[in-house]
């Protein structure tokens, strides 16, 4: 499947929900799906038709796929992962998905969405364990260190970021040094740490059937 490269906002719609793709931008009164609260295309205001079972899984992993911007063959390599280590695979999965740099980067406030946290990793802005780190999806482990490289940190980018994240508080499996632009892996998230409107059983349905 290839990359969507379409409006993000269109996304949003089609799921019926905020999934907060433009960062800060979706909590203001410009955030498409509170002035469009219906799904995208010439039919997406009549459309009241009533999902399956196969059709509520689906939509399930497709709004999973997009919160992250994972492509599918990549979301199924996690799933098998998640399959083959104990304990609850949906629960496994999300525990994955959270564990992925960009989404660390996202999470410790470093940038404003998932979309910019991926661009700024691949842009190597970033250090991990004090190596270079560009690859958006490397899994952190417990204790693992993310810094802001020092060369970047006079870049007028980050130094609007170093003064916004003053307001930042990132989940409880992370630490964040405001001043130093550091972040700490404390434990591996769970689901409790997780703000995320979905339903992970709904996923472990589809790809069990």
């Amino acid at each position: 499947m290839a990359k969507y490269t379409g409006p993000v906002c269109r996304q949003c719609r089609r799921e019926g929900m905020k999934l907060y793709l433009k960062g800060d931008r979706c909590y203001t009164e410009k955030c498409a799906i509170d002035r469009k609260a219906y799904a995208p295309g010439q039919h997406g205001q009549h459309s009241r038709r009533k999902l399956s079972e196969y059709g509520l899984q689906l939509r399930e992993k497709q709004k999973a796929r997009r919160i992250y911007g994972i492509l599918e063959r990549q979301f199924s390599k996690y799933f098998v992962m998640a399959e083959r280590q104990k304990g609850i695979t949906g629960e496994n999965l999300l525990q994955i998905l959270e564990r992925r740099l960009d989404n660390v980067v996202y999470r410790l406030g470093f940038a404003s969405s998932r979309v910019e946290a991926r661009q700024l990793v691949t842009h190597n802005h970033f250090q991990l364990n004090g190596h270079k780190a560009n690859i958006p999806s490397i899994l952190v482990k417990v204790g693992d260190v993310l810094q802001v490289k020092e060369k970047s940190l006079n870049s007028p980018k980050f130094i609007e970021l170093k003064e916004n994240i003053a307001h930042k508080t990132p989940p409880a499996w992370l630490d964040l040094d405001k001043e130093n632009m550091t972040g700490r892996v404390l434990a591996l998230p769970s689901k409790e740490h997780l703000d995320l409107p979905l339903e992970e059983h709904l996923i472990v349905e589809l790809y069990s059937r």
